[in-house]
């Protein structure tokens, strides 16, 4: 889009979600004359870890939103060229708090209720009720209003699907929703979507249905097992051969590993949530705790790896991103989320994890792309660590380790094999301090560029850029330079500024 409109549009999409909050100005006193940190990468070529996927890369919105027809439809160009750009492959997952509040009606003249739920800002004020909103994230403050999904929804959900190549996993009402109905939306929805339905979910975060008001206080996983099973059952009598998942936890390894047992014939693969922070009104939701190792997340993953182990099913990180209740400003829409959010996907692939969906929409705080079909689309900071991904590619994890880690401690590098045989590093540096790398790869390279993710400051909202490049209308992205990476047999050299990344792409020997 022209620069005066995307000025303005930035400026929309600061203001949709609320006040743009001052934040401090992160890592802005950096000392320049401070050496950078001396630290080498030694990669392992002949150990080989876990397969990444085309399908890995996911994204997570409301079901809410389907109450608009028009918006999962073929018609959004703009939006399915940002999928696009991310995987020829993806998932689209539908679910989020809202998910227990959509009801299916077979009538396909029904219209969405006034009282919709609808990215809040200035959009609004334009597009009235109808068919243009979008939905944000539901911020878990109270129940969401209710939203009715029809037979033209899926329809249109079905073009978009395949206009973006991407597949589909499938949130049903189980919190206020009946076996009766979720088999007859899954039936519709089964045969709709056919080949592109990866996944049914019964169910959005049930280890938290006793907080809600969903379920009583003392609701157990049996009791949530017992109505699952139910509404199952009710799905097979309409879908012969249904493909399911779950639990779709909040985060809850009780609970994941019994389902996994108790269900393990019924599934086809395992799926939870995480969020890194939380609640945004928390002080101490910071960019810089953000950015730090969490234990939370190793412990989840440690509880994924031994389910995925003992019940042999795959794992999926079904909706995740930086801070619950909707994201916090000055931290979920900053560069600093681009880092993480990069950083996270490798992670989890190295975890074992097979798919990751950053949870998003509207003007939410922490969406990837933010907007709506009247006010077009933006990458915010996110996307663009997704993107660093997407370029690297598919293909085979090789082992890497970094040595000096004390004295970079948020350094993080991962190398991949692609299915062609060519080498990708990608390289976090969170450290507030430049580091001089080596990658001593233990083969001869070829020749490598860099492509460089960065931004002026870690709270930066708007200057992102990826390869010298930002990403345009569209999911539109040609990186403006390849940077040149001195390499010398079997070592390659290259330094990375405070809070940056990079992706190093050698060429064949």
């Amino acid at each position: 889009m022209p620069a005066m409109e995307r000025r303005e549009f930035i400026r929309l999409s600061l203001l949709a979600s609320g006040a743009v909050l001052g934040t401090p100005r992160v890592f802005a006193d950096v000392d320049s004359a401070v050496p950078p940190l001396a630290t080498r990468v030694v990669l392992r070529p002949d150990r080989l870890g876990n397969k990444i996927g085309s399908d890995f890369t996911g994204l997570s919105y409301e079901s809410a939103q389907l109450g608009n027809p028009d918006f999962f439809s073929a018609a959004n160009t703009e939006l399915i060229g940002y999928l696009r750009t991310l995987s020829r492959a993806g998932v689209l997952r539908i679910g989020g708090n809202t998910s227990e509040f959509c009801h299916w009606t077979p009538d396909a003249a029904a219209r969405p209720n006034a009282s919709a739920p609808r990215s809040s800002g200035p959009q609004d004020k334009t597009t009235g009720i109808g068919f243009s909103y979008a939905v944000g994230p539901d911020t878990g403050h109270k129940a969401p209003p209710p939203s009715i999904v029809t037979p033209p929804a899926i329809r249109n959900l079905r073009e978009f699907l395949d206009a973006t190549g991407w597949s589909l996993i499938y949130g049903l009402n189980l919190g206020t929703g009946t076996p009766e109905i979720a088999a007859a939306e899954a039936a519709y929805v089964n045969d709709t979507i056919g080949s592109k339905l990866l996944a049914f979910q019964l169910g959005n975060e049930p280890d938290l249905f006793y907080r809600n008001g969903l379920r009583a206080s003392d609701y157990s996983f049996e009791q949530y097992a017992q109505e699952w099973q139910r509404f199952y059952d009710a799905i097979h009598a309409r879908v012969p051969h249904p493909r399911m998942a779950g639990p779709d936890t909040a985060y809850n390894n009780e609970w994941l590993a019994p389902f996994a047992k108790r269900f393990k014939s019924e599934v086809l693969y395992l799926s939870q949530h995480y969020y890194a922070e939380g609640p945004p009104t928390d002080p101490a939701m910071t960019i810089e705790r953000l950015l730090r190792p969490n234990p939370k997340l190793q412990d989840a993953f440690h509880g994924m790896q031994e389910t995925v182990q003992e019940s042999g099913l795959p794992f999926r990180l079904a909706e995740t991103n930086s801070c619950y209740q909707g994201g916090k400003p000055g931290v979920s829409d900053t560069f600093a989320s681009a880092l993480w959010g990069g950083d996270l996907m490798y992670q989890l692939a190295a975890a074992g994890g097979k798919g990751i969906n950053f949870h998003g929409g509207g003007y939410g705080w922490y969406t990837p792309v933010a907007g709506t079909r009247r006010n077009g689309f933006l990458a915010r900071p996110l996307y663009y660590g997704m993107l660093m991904f997407a370029q690297a590619g598919p293909g085979t994890l090789v082992e890497s380790n970094v040595a000096n880690l004390p004295d970079a401690p948020l350094l993080n590098a991962y190398a991949l094999r692609n299915d062609d045989g060519g080498l990708r590093v990608a390289i976090f540096n969170k450290n507030d301090r430049a580091v001089q790398l080596t990658i001593d790869a233990g083969q001869k390279l070829g020749p490598a560029d860099a492509l460089r993710l960065c931004a002026p400051r870690l709270d930066d909202r708007t200057d992102t850029t990826f390869g010298g490049a930002p990403v345009g209308a569209s999911g539109a992205w040609t990186a403006a330079k390849g940077e040149f990476v001195a390499v010398e047999g079997g070592t390659a050299k290259l330094e990375l500024e405070p809070a940056s990344a990079a992706l190093v792409i050698f060429s064949h020997a």
